[in-house]
């Protein structure tokens, strides 16, 4: 027998802001610099991880991701600041 539990945030009329289904999200995008690759490796479409990072950022109030040009143009993604204190904390 084991215990186990799980942490998220939610809002007060009980919208998840943050939980570990969009942390694992952010760890893909970051694993692999792209959302269609991180969307791919948790077996969801484009639109839901899409969809699930900007909830998340619009509730939390700033952005978890943005472009990366240092790939010129094929691009990419990569997690802000913001972003990787959110998944360290988190994942703490």
């Amino acid at each position: 027998m084991k215990i186990s539990f799980k942490v998220w945030l939610e809002e007060e009329d009980h919208r998840v802001r943050f939980g570990e289904g969009r942390s694992q999200l952010l760890q893909a995008i970051a694993d692999h610099g792209s959302l269609a690759q991180a969307a791919k490796k948790m077996n969801m479409s484009y639109r839901a991880a899409w969809g699930r990072l900007k909830a998340s950022e619009d509730r939390l109030g700033y952005s978890l991701a943005e472009k990366d040009t240092s790939l010129g143009k094929r691009g990419g993604l990569r997690l802000t600041t913001e972003g990787k204190e959110l998944l360290e904390k988190f994942d703490a």
